[in-house]
């Protein structure tokens, strides 16, 4: 009964996703010039076929036709990538994964739509930034901008959206958290006609909420990752990154900082590049990473096939890449052409030359470093305000002012909003929570969601829909059942409650689109998988929470018993482990032991041999106890992880020694492994006990079912529940039992409205 349940309350989420088709621009066409540019593009037509655009896919080149609009199993592009016509493209290349050949398959069957005119446009972007005129008027500056779009276009303004919507926008893009039943009620029964303003203000006043949303932005920007080992020289830039947002630091400043790092708190992790714990090609050098993740955070410049050669997609040179690259070496480079030496030294060179003079090759690091960051926000740059702006409002809406956000030559469907905005935020001393305030306040933001696209140019009307991110999506199951994670300290004591930002990604995050940031990820890949699917429908990670958390909302949960010996994280041969089991109140009547080993973060658990030696049972009187055939063996290896029970028969102390073996200490296993001694049966996903506030109240045990259902329906969907869903919600929790509550959130969490922002 169950599983039916789940799986017809996903359908409907997954369907809302494959019946709107991929966006051209954001997923069809980059995943093209990744795959396929090399060898099918307008200068080098491989068998006669260029990708670049959808009349040359339509033409397709000596075998015909590579797309069918509204066929992808006759399409023979997609015949070609899974290898069922001819040699599987592309060639001498790993093939594409699942979600990507699901990108293009569900692009063809839905018309195969791409913006022609956008592609074949003349419009070359400026260098410069100007403001716009703002059109005369009444109204905000970007209202103005936004309805003579409207007008130029003939298009009808779309509705706004209710209060509740609105709260609910607001929230999850500022605190990325769904607002309190009790928040969301205060809000809608205010008569303040400027009360969406006065929530904006509010909301982002509260620096800790907004900084536990919009670092996992940064961080999946800067590849900065949390719960990770860090091998090589690689460093987090956390500390800094949180100083940064709660202190909205000027984001001019915060590009310099990030580019030239010169006081010890800066974030020098950001130029050292990843490793990935071996050599990497001549491409990949820490400088060039350095060159490759700047040029396309700030300037929407992607510099990572002319690192290698010169670039088949756009005009950037290998000799650009190194130029910009020698900015961040402490000597000339010497180039390399798909990793083969030219022979020739890098010159210093910025992209843009027309910004000024460079220092010379041979200079200081730190003076090149200072030049760079100097160049990257000199006010002549419009550039980088423009892309910053591009990639908020993207976030914000749905949809970037310019497609792909990564490649800031496109043309933008609106310039003269690009540049306002540009120029705002620039004469506003470039801060970030000014430029939030400008969008979320605008009629635009504040407009009914628009889903799907037009066949031909995109036309802006209004945001679209938008699914929750990983962490959102996390961070509202356990907002709503008052089940948070926990992040464990590396010493012994007690775990913290946190947001899902803080943790490593589980399972579930990963599912739903949490990338590995060893490189800079600009775009999360969020459509619905089967991988997806199966994690959601039956995965341990949301399964235990549910679990859990109805228990929980019912109060019915227990407390997990707390370890009476805890080593903390242990790396090396032997740590004493001495408990007593008598004598303490909270330890009367002890009959049993368990014995708890865990792995914490090791490189291969696997291969991890670790355990207990010298295993002793004392009695009160000093002696040993149990001889014999009742004494448990002296050396008990465990597998890691593994929990044993032992039968203590009034023993007054265990004696032990804890570690890894001798063996297991390389550093190919790396073993981070932490032992336990409880005398409850403990909880395995609960092993520490948890202390202090949650990062949102917990919701307050109900046990009235009317209350029960309508606070979930507040609070995941900030409305009230149908007369019809009240009624079916009534039967899932027939006779109270928490099991009928579980069925009731996972229906809830698993439909579409509840897993968009629209």
């Amino acid at each position: 009964m169950r599983v039916r349940n789940w799986i017809w309350a996903l359908l409907p989420a997954m369907a809302m996703a494959q019946t709107q088709g991929p966006d051209f621009a954001r997923q069809v066409h980059p995943l093209l010039v990744a795959k396929c540019a090399g060898c099918h593009n307008a200068r080098m037509k491989q068998g006669g076929l260029a990708l670049n655009t959808r009349a040359e896919m339509l033409a397709g080149g000596v075998s015909g036709p590579a797309v069918k609009p509204g066929d992808s199993q006759g399409s023979l592009l997609l015949a070609r990538v899974l290898g069922e016509k001819g040699t599987r493209m592309p060639l001498n290349s790993p093939p594409l994964a699942e979600d990507e050949v699901s990108i293009l398959r569900r692009w063809i069957d839905a018309g195969a739509r791409a913006p022609e005119a956008a592609a074949m446009s003349a419009w070359r972007p400026s260098l410069t930034l100007k403001a716009p005129v703002v059109p005369a008027g009444v109204g905000a500056p970007l209202d103005r901008l936004i309805e003579a779009y409207w007008r130029q276009r003939k298009v009808n303004p779309p509705a706004g959206v209710s209060d509740a919507q609105f709260a609910r926008r607001a929230y999850l893009d500022i605190w990325g958290l769904l607002p309190l039943p009790e928040e969301l009620e205060r809000f809608e029964a205010n008569r303040d006609p400027n009360k969406r303003a006065r929530l904006l203000d509010t909301l982002l006043a509260d620096k800790r909420r907004y900084t536990d949303h919009w670092i996992s932005f940064w961080n999946d920007h800067l590849r900065n990752d949390e719960g990770v080992v860090y091998h090589g020289e690689r460093q987090s830039i956390t500390p800094w990154l949180k100083m940064a947002l709660e202190q909205n630091v000027p984001m001019d400043k915060f590009i310099r900082a990030l580019l030239n790092p010169v006081e010890k708190t800066d974030p020098a992790g950001f130029l050292i590049g990843v490793n990935w714990r071996g050599d990497v090609s001549a491409s990949q050098i820490p400088v060039l990473q350095a060159a490759q993740n700047s040029a396309q955070i700030f300037l929407g410049i992607n510099l990572k096939c002319n690192a290698c050669h010169d670039s088949f997609i756009n005009q950037w040179k290998l000799k650009d890449a190194y130029g910009l690259a020698s900015f961040f070496a402490d000597a000339p480079l010497p180039i390399y052409r798909c990793d083969a030496p030219t022979g020739e030294k890098a010159a210093l060179k910025f992209l843009y030359p027309e910004l000024g003079a460079v220092p010379a090759n041979e200079s200081a690091l730190e003076v090149k470093r200072a030049a760079v960051a100097e160049l990257f926000t000199k006010p002549e740059n419009g550039r980088t305000p423009r892309t910053i702006v591009n990639r908020y409002w993207r976030a914000l809406f749905g949809r970037g002012l310019v497609e792909p956000a990564d490649d800031m030559d496109a043309e933008p469907w609106s310039a003269e909003i690009l540049d306002w905005l540009a120029a705002d935020f620039v004469s506003h001393g470039w801060d970030v929570q000014h430029l939030l305030r400008t969008l979320m306040t605008s009629r635009a933001y504040m407009a009914a969601s628009a889903a799907g696209e037009d066949a031909g140019p995109f036309v802006f009307r209004g945001p679209s829909p938008r699914r929750l991110s990983a962490e959102q999506f996390s961070d509202a199951v356990s907002a709503i059942t008052g089940e948070w994670r926990t992040l464990v300290p590396r010493g012994a004591g007690a775990a913290r409650y946190v947001r899902e930002w803080q943790l490593k990604s589980s399972p579930l995050t990963r599912a739903l689109g949490r990338p590995i940031r060893d490189q800079v990820i600009t775009e999360r890949v969020n459509n619905p998988t089967t991988l997806e699917a199966l994690e959601v429908v039956n995965g341990s990670t949301i399964a235990t929470a549910l679990w859990r958390g109805a228990r929980r909302m019912m109060g019915l949960l227990p407390e997990p018993p707390k370890p009476v010996f805890d080593s903390g994280v242990v790396n090396a041969q032997k740590v004493t482990c001495d408990v007593p089991l008598q004598g303490a109140k909270p330890l009367q009547g002890v009959t049993k032991v368990w014995l708890v080993v865990e792995d914490v973060d090791s490189y291969d658990p696997g291969r991890t041999r670790a355990g207990w030696a010298g295993i002793g049972f004392a009695s009160t009187n000093g002696a040993i106890a149990f001889k014999g055939d009742r004494q448990p063996s002296q050396a008990l290896m465990m597998k890691v992880p593994s929990m044993v029970a032992l039968d203590t028969r009034g023993a007054a102390r265990l004696t032990a020694t804890v570690g890894v073996d001798v063996e297991s200490l390389a550093s190919d296993i790396n073993p981070r492994i932490r032992f336990f001694v409880f005398t409850e049966e403990p909880v395995r996903d609960r092993l520490i006990a948890a202390e202090g506030e949650t990062p949102v109240a917990r919701p307050p045990a109900v046990s009235d079912t009317q209350k029960l259902i309508g606070r979930v329906y507040a609070h995941a969907l900030a409305r009230k529940p149908s007369a019809a869903e009240a009624a079916i919600a009534a039967e899932y929790l027939r006779g109270g039992k928490p099991e009928g509550l579980e069925d009731l959130l996972w229906s809830v969490f698993l439909s579409p409205e509840f897993q968009y922002v629209r």
